[in-house]
């Protein structure tokens, strides 16, 4: 569990409720608001409320001027995307009707969208007073940058912070003296502690991987953390790597269309049908993927002969299948010249031990371990064999 809310101690709805009063007064005074932003988010929730309440407020012709990079495809995403939506604004799109408001302000003309300040038509457009939503929030780059250089000498103007990623006094520190105003209302939706710990004791996971801050109490309020279950928990710290106690068996993995057109499955017992598979195995982002090889072209040696292609070796290629009989592993084993061969039960495993090579065999349900103290040829004269023990296609 990450990711929790910034600001944990106020209420974003209060916050919301504040940011649309600031803004308000400062409209009053005949002075611009400036929200700086990221282009998605929270931002639509703000067009929504602040929009309502300065018509309320008699205010309903004050701009709004959204600007972004991306201002465009963030507006028309936000209309699509539904299953991020409250059940509410869900219905809405499947009527078809706009889910959120700013789709019926920008045909209106009440919100206007730009790319830059520099874009085709702002000027024209752009009349104060005014409220400016653009980046970023850190006062590095972005647009708002301009916007506190053309409006930061006139104390009637005010700025108005909602994301809590950045401590506000610091971000203005580069443009002291100020004389505009400075409002932080953080709006942060994200889990708080509360919530957190609720949902911790109603899944009661059998493992808690959290960051390491989260068990210590919350700078601003000492009885903010999140408390410790009963199973097993686990902390970490920024850029720390850790490892999570998951035991996975088998995974699944996805293959091409044109691979599962070559496969020819063939019946090797009565209900049961192969078919090998050759290919490419691609991982990436944890998902696993088996391609087509590609095309084994065929290379003129410096003796003139000819390279085999992939599927001359393939022909020779067997695969084995079914269980290991220990007993007909001991016959073959002495066929093939070995002795002095013990055969060990202890705790359900069977152990065959070659004392003369200095070698075990130790046969498990899913694995047969060759444990060669002797020459490497010897090891792999014991894998020949154990393998003709099995059944093969």
């Amino acid at each position: 569990m990450t990711g929790l809310t910034q600001a944990p101690t106020v209420n974003p709805d209060t916050k919301l409720g504040e940011l649309c009063m600031n803004v308000a007064l400062t409209i009053r005074n005949n002075g611009s608001a400036l929200i700086p932003c990221y282009p998605s988010g929270v931002v639509y929730d703000l067009f929504e409320c602040l929009t309502q309440n300065l018509e309320n407020a008699g205010l309903n012709n004050v701009p709004m001027f959204f600007i972004s990079p991306v201002a465009d495809s963030s507006l028309a995403y936000s209309n699509i995307l539904a299953e991020w939506l409250s059940s509410a604004k869900q219905n809405k799109v499947y009527l078809p009707d706009d889910p959120f408001p700013h789709a019926f302000y920008l045909r209106n003309n009440k919100l206007k969208h730009y790319n830059h300040v520099f874009s085709e038509g702002f000027s024209k457009d752009f009349r104060q007073p005014c409220v400016v939503f653009c980046g970023h929030p850190s006062l590095r780059f972005g647009d708002a940058v301009h916007f506190i250089e053309m409006w930061g000498n006139n104390p009637n103007n005010s700025i108005i912070f909602t994301e809590p990623d950045f401590p506000y006094l610091q971000v203005l520190a580069p443009f002291q003296p100020l004389a505009m105003k400075a409002f932080y209302c953080p709006i942060d939706t994200s889990l708080n502690y509360q919530q957190a710990n609720k949902l911790i004791k109603e899944l009661k996971p059998n493992v808690l991987v959290i960051p390491e801050a989260y068990t210590k109490p919350h700078p601003s309020a000492p009885n903010l953390f999140i408390e410790q279950p009963d199973k097993k928990i686990i902390t970490f710290k920024c850029g720390e790597i850790i490892r999570l106690p998951l035991k996975r068996k088998l995974d699944r993995i996805y293959i091409t269309s044109e691979l599962a057109q070559k496969i020819s499955p063939r019946e090797v017992a009565a209900g049961v049908t192969f078919s090998t598979l050759t290919g490419v195995l691609q991982v990436k982002d944890k998902v696993h993927c088996i391609q087509p090889c590609a095309d084994t072209i065929k290379e003129e040696t410096s003796s003139n002969t000819t390279a085999p292609t992939k599927e001359d070796v393939l022909k020779n290629v067997k695969y084995e299948y079914g269980s290991i009989d220990v007993e007909a592993v001991m016959k073959r084993l002495t066929q093939d010249g070995f002795s002095n061969i013990k055969l060990d039960r202890t705790g359900g495993a069977l152990t065959l031990n070659l004392v003369n090579e200095d070698t075990v065999i130790k046969f498990e349900d899913n694995e047969t371990h060759i444990i060669c103290g002797g020459k490497p040829t010897t090891r792999l004269k014991l894998r020949d064999t154990i393998m003709k023990c099995l059944q093969s296609f």
